[in-house]
């Protein structure tokens, strides 16, 4: 791994353990209702953050799953948790391109703002892919750009903490997933291109299941 990779991941870590004691919104779109959990589903969600999306889907499943790679968050999660009593609610400290759980377990997987944080998108939903079960569903929410990104800003790890430095264009985006083996994908909602600093970037909304 490059240095200029680990100063982002580090970079990343500490915008988030900053963010975890504030109240702050750290999302780009609405996966968790999209995905619509059920009742007797197991729910990952991918950067959980303070926890604030499992806790509501752990209302709703058997059980829900949060994986953040940053130790703060994990500890806010577990600090909501325990205000709830919502003993069906697990936080784990792990990297969405190495899931900490096993081979199709989980019924639905989300994420909202997150997997633009990835170097290696096609990584990630890879991982979403294993952890899936036959016939279960990912919903993501996530940021992407109209145009590749110039390098002095890939190469920015302020950047990257801030949802923009490792967002790629949705042609780019749409093949990882491809790749890593989900097919009929479905965009449920995108929004207009707005500035951030000097790039065009969008929120999008997207659905896919495992066969």
């Amino acid at each position: 791994m490059s240095n200029v990779t680990l100063d982002k991941s580090q970079t990343i870590q500490v915008r988030y353990a900053e963010e975890a004691t504030t109240s702050c919104c750290l999302s780009c779109g609405g996966a968790i209702d999209y995905a619509k959990p059920e009742k007797g589903e197991v729910l990952i969600d991918l950067g959980s953050g303070r926890g604030l999306d499992v806790l509501k889907a752990a209302r709703m499943v058997e059980t829900a799953y949060g994986i953040d790679f940053t130790k703060e968050m994990i500890n806010a999660s577990v600090s909501n948790k325990k205000k709830l009593r919502l003993e069906n609610a697990h936080f784990l400290e792990g990297k969405i391109d190495q899931i900490p759980l096993p081979n199709e377990s989980a019924d639905v997987v989300i994420s909202n703002c997150t997997i633009n944080h990835a170097p290696n998108k096609q990584a990630v939903y890879s991982e979403i892919y294993r952890v899936l079960k036959k016939g279960g569903r990912f919903v993501v929410s996530d940021i992407i750009v109209d145009e590749k990104l110039p390098d002095h800003i890939i190469n920015d790890p302020n950047a990257w903490a801030a949802c923009y430095g490792g967002a790629i264009p949705e042609s780019d985006y749409f093949e990882a997933i491809y790749k890593s083996g989900f097919r009929e994908l479905e965009v449920i909602e995108k929004s207009e291109s707005y500035q951030k600093v000097e790039v065009m970037v969008r929120s999008i909304t997207i659905k896919a299941y495992k066969k």
